[in-house]
């Protein structure tokens, strides 16, 4: 198994686990690996820094063989799962419109929304984050947004 730090084309990171790296070329080559946060299946590998152990590592004496390990097979590698609860299906369904379908502006939701309820610009599709106080100001201003819940990261990828 490999562990990779990837990126997506809106900028969003999130890691994933793979059989291999040829496993995961294979699946992003097919764009079945998919962005954890906006759903989107232009993912690269970002640039990531090793693990290394912390501390001091001796060598064993020349004359002491290494044990023998055998470890067992890794089980053959199958198709992604599907989200496994309807929730999971839809939630994953409006990311994708909305990946499709809107812009992401990140953290200047709240900005961007307001200046376009204000007419400081063009009425747009847009999809991004903001705090509870922000939400909270946004809708007491009249300003309509529709708040979505996160997938927890073990269910995103």
């Amino acid at each position: 198994m490999i562990r990779y730090a990837l990126k997506c084309a809106e900028g969003h990171n999130f890691e994933s686990w793979f059989q291999s790296a040829e496993a995961f070329e294979t699946l992003a080559d097919r764009r079945l690996v998919s962005c954890a946060v906006c759903g989107s299946s232009d993912v690269k590998k970002a640039l990531m820094a090793p693990g290394v152990a912390v501390g001091e590592a001796t060598a064993p004496p020349q004359d002491q063989a290494a044990p023998a390990t055998s470890a067992a097979p890794a089980p053959e590698a199958g198709p992604l799962s599907a989200p496994q609860h309807p929730a999971e299906q839809v939630l994953r369904a409006i990311r994708k419109h909305l990946a499709e379908n809107s812009t992401y502006v990140g953290p200047r939701f709240a900005e961007e929304a307001r200046a376009m309820h204000l007419g400081d610009r063009d009425q747009a599709a847009i999809h991004g984050e903001a705090s509870t106080e922000e939400a909270r100001a946004l809708i007491e201003d009249g300003i309509e947004i529709a708040p979505l819940p996160v997938l927890p990261p073990d269910k995103a990828n």
